[in-house]
């Protein structure tokens, strides 16, 4: 669903975004933003999975966006999309930001910094276009690296638990939350567990309980 909001365009977004549908996606919002003169505020607080392959269409949006003078920015996430951009440490780049007019709930994904930051920047050359890119590239390289195995260490838990794709992410987020354990490190060794290399026994026991606590009738 889509309505105009001043001089951009707010986009609800609902179900799942992952590498199945990553492309319907990008296809459904390419238009939308071509469309707007400012740029999209996304609605993601109906999506109840995103991964890595989701996540790389907002930020190609958002770079597409960028080139052509508009902005990509989120107003609303589901508790999925947030712990995404937790782990990935990308929620500032779609941040909600008041703008002159709040009424229409614009979003502006640019960084807005003191003067004094933003004189310090200009000083050594280095704009807030660029700073922004480069942090970009950075989260885009993580992402696109960790994703082949994390989406891997998913299907492993939905075969080995008979679990929905999002109950697998679920448990994924969970136990490298309580264990203090990088998301693709963990991916990593599950994968390779597969393969006879042994999991740790913290990680197992944490799998176990993270594992019956959502599978667990509410």
């Amino acid at each position: 669903m889509t309505r105009p909001a001043g001089t951009r365009t707010v986009v609800v977004v609902s179900g799942e975004i992952d590498i199945d549908t990553e492309q319907a996606v990008r296809r459904a919002l390419r238009p939308a933003l071509a469309r707007s003169p400012g740029g999209l505020d996304l609605d993601l607080a109906g999506v109840g999975f995103c991964d890595c392959a989701g996540l790389n269409v907002l930020l190609s949006l958002r770079r597409i966006a960028l080139s052509d003078g508009k902005t990509l920015g989120v107003r609303a996430v589901s508790a999925a999309v947030g712990r995404l951009f937790a782990l990935t440490d990308t929620s500032s780049l779609f941040r909600h930001a008041p703008g002159p007019t709040p009424a229409d709930g614009v979003v502006d994904a640019r960084r807005h910094h003191s003067p004094t930051t933003h004189d310090l920047m200009e000083e050594n050359g280095v704009s807030d276009e660029a700073e922004e890119l480069r942090v970009e590239v950075g989260q885009l390289k993580r992402a696109m690296l960790t994703r082949p195995v994390i989406d891997l260490a998913r299907g492993v838990l939905m075969a080995s638990f008979a679990l929905s794709p999002e109950d697998a992410w679920s448990v994924l987020v969970d136990v490298s939350q309580r264990t203090n354990t990088k998301l693709h490190q963990l991916a990593e060794e599950l994968v390779d567990s597969v393969n006879g290399a042994p999991l740790p026994e913290q990680l197992q026991q944490r799998i176990s309980m993270s594992v019956a606590e959502i599978s667990r009738p509410a």
